[in-house]
């Protein structure tokens, strides 16, 4: 997911199918005829919501692990212990917070 956008969160609140502009405003958007348009309030408080969510998993976006492939390459050449010390270096690059 990218970072959370104004359209993520009226689509969030009305689920379906929308259409309308990246950043809004909610005027702007054409929802189905059993759609009710959210409330502005509503929709900057959901943005709100995915925003924390997104900024609270930076540390798994930038956890990068070698690709699978590539560990288990290392596993069968290297051993199991030298796998671990690489993935470590990761874990320990990017703790959780």
């Amino acid at each position: 997911m990218n970072n959370p956008s104004y359209f993520d969160a009226v689509h969030t609140l009305v689920g379906g199918q929308i259409t309308g502009p990246t950043n809004g405003p909610v005027s702007g958007y054409k929802f189905l005829d059993e759609q009710t348009p959210p409330t502005e309030s509503a929709i900057q408080t959901k943005l709100k919501d995915l925003k924390n969510t997104y900024d609270a998993k930076q540390y798994q976006r930038d956890r990068i692990y070698p690709p699978i492939g590539d560990q288990l390459d290392e596993i069968y050449h290297k051993g199991i212990e030298e796998w671990k010390k690489t993935i470590k270096a990761v874990k320990d690059k990017y703790p959780k917070p």
